[in-house]
Parts: structure tokens; sequence; C-alpha cells
């Protein structure tokens, strides 16, 4: 029912983020920019990578802008506003406390119901963000593990890494919009049909080329958010609790198919899927705790 509710969601979202753009992209293209002596309507080309803007960047900023609403929506979750028990305050006064130090606006800070050790942050901008910690992870890490982590988290706060991301992952829909249709476009002529499925072909192609220099970008932000930890609370509970999630993560037997189902593993502080280097979201362990040691030795 779960899975159902997810899919459901994600195609509701769709239709919403395409008929928000198009309108979105008639109105810019046809009234707006003209009115500033942008003519984009008689050049194919012209036209088609504005279009591409539209659905590259806008697509991009309204899945940030309805992350913390459909997270919320699709996993069994709960927010934390008073906490009660003792790693629940762990979790709550450490958040409060680093959105303090940093002068932010206090995330809504959430645990969901999940065995699996991890954490996530997302929110359309540092001042409106939220902080999410499994209840495998509060259950099996030590308070100062604990406080690493969400450090860590914070640290994709403070570091903007959402927005970074977003706008990344904006430009690179752009050009895999404009390259499939400028490539597809003298096919199309000659045959509608053979023209959409070579354009949908090469929009997976481009997508998955496009994937590398997005997944560069997430391992550098988790180096990031891990020096902010280090710098916050220290090297060592930060080592600690990566190696205890790795280790947890790796004899942990995994459910196939609510791994499938998984949408946040570019913003989890471990990513369990094993694929290919240039594909990773999250650096090795060993790396990432070597760069922890590097700048606890130099702090």
């Amino acid at each position: 029912m779960r899975s159902f509710k997810g899919i459901f969601l994600l195609i509701i979202a769709n239709l919403l983020i395409f008929t928000t753009l198009s309108i979105s992209g008639t109105i810019l293209i046809n009234f707006v920019l003209p009115s500033f002596g942008i003519d984009l309507r008689g050049s194919v080309g012209g036209m088609d990578f504005a279009w591409a803007m539209v659905f590259g960047f806008g697509g991009a900023f309204i899945s940030l802008w309805i992350s913390k609403p459909m997270i919320k929506r699709s996993m069994q979750m709960q927010q934390i506003t008073s906490p009660t028990t003792a790693k629940e305050k762990v979790v709550y006064n450490t958040v409060q406390q680093l959105a303090q130090r940093e002068g932010l606006k206090m995330p809504e800070v959430w645990v969901y119901w999940d065995d699996t050790p991890n954490a996530f942050a997302t929110g359309p901008t540092r001042n409106s963000a939220m902080v999410a910690v499994s209840s495998g992870l509060a259950s099996n890490l030590s308070d100062d593990e604990l406080r690493a982590v969400l450090a860590h988290e914070m640290g994709h706060v403070v570091n903007g890494d959402m927005l970074a991301t977003t706008l990344l992952q904006g430009l690179m829909n752009t050009f895999v919009y404009f390259f499939a249709r400028i490539i597809s476009r003298p096919i199309e002529e000659r045959s509608a049909v053979a023209g959409f499925l070579v354009y949908m072909l090469l929009q997976v192609a481009f997508s998955i080329l496009a994937m590398i220099p997005i997944s560069w970008f997430s391992r550098h932000r988790e180096f990031g958010a891990d020096a902010y930890a280090a710098r916050a609370f220290g090297g060592e509970p930060m080592i600690r609790a990566l190696q205890k999630i790795d280790y947890l993560a790796s004899h942990q037997i995994q459910d196939k198919s609510a791994m499938a189902e998984d949408t946040l593993a570019t913003m989890k502080i471990y990513n369990t899927a094993t694929i290919a280097h240039l594909f990773a979201t999250h650096p090795p362990i060993e790396a990432r705790i070597a760069a922890i040691r590097r700048v606890a030795h130099n702090s």
C-alpha cells in the first residue's frame, strides 16, 4: 500500500509540474520575453533552448520546493516539536543548537520508521529546511555519534547544498532536453512516431550521462558536510558513526522492494547502492574517514 501511495503521489506531482511549466513557458516565451525585446518565437533553436530551460530549471526548482510535503506524505514520519524521550531530546537539541549558532531558522525535525540507520536534510532554502533521522539510526548510535550525524545533515543546510544541487540539476536537465530535441528533430520531420521514440531514447541516454557530474557534486558535498560535523563536535564521533552505519548496513538484510521505492538516496548520509564509482552519490567510507581526520588534524 505504501509503494502504491508513493507512485500515485509521484504521478500527480509530475502532472502538476508539467502543467505549471507548460503554462509558465507559454507566457514567458510569447509575452514576457518579447516585452523585453527578446523574441524567440521565430527561432527554432532559440525556442527549443528556452523550453529546455523552462522545463530543466523549472522542474528542478519545483521538485525542490515540494520535496518536504512529498516526503512527509510518502513516508511514515513523526515531527518532533516537544521532545520527550532521551533520544528525541538529543536530536532536537542538537539541531536547535546548530541552527542558533549559524543564525538560521529552526529546521523541522522529524523521525521516520525504518530499521536502516540513515538521515537526510532537504528543503527549498536554508531557513525552510527539515532534518529527519530514521528510528534505526537513533536506536543504534550513541548520543555523541548521533550528534555528529545531525551536524553532518545540518552541514548540508548551512552549506546551501540543496539549492546548489538544484541549480546543477536544472542545468543538466536543460542540456538533456535541448540536445535530445535538436538531434531528434530531423527524424521527427520524416516520421512523428520515430522522432518521438528517438527523442525519448536520447533523453534517457543523456540523463544517464548527466548523472556523472551530478553524482560528482554529491560526493563533493558529502565531504563538506563531514567537515562541518568534524568542526562542530570533533572528528572521532563522526568517524565512529560512519563505521557503525557501514557495519550495520552491510549486515542488514535489505528489502529489495523498499530499496527500489527509495527516492532519497542523494540526501542520505549513507548510500547502500553498489554502483559504479562515477555514479556513486557518496564517497567510500574510507575516503570520508581520511578526510575527516585531515580536518580534525588541521583544526
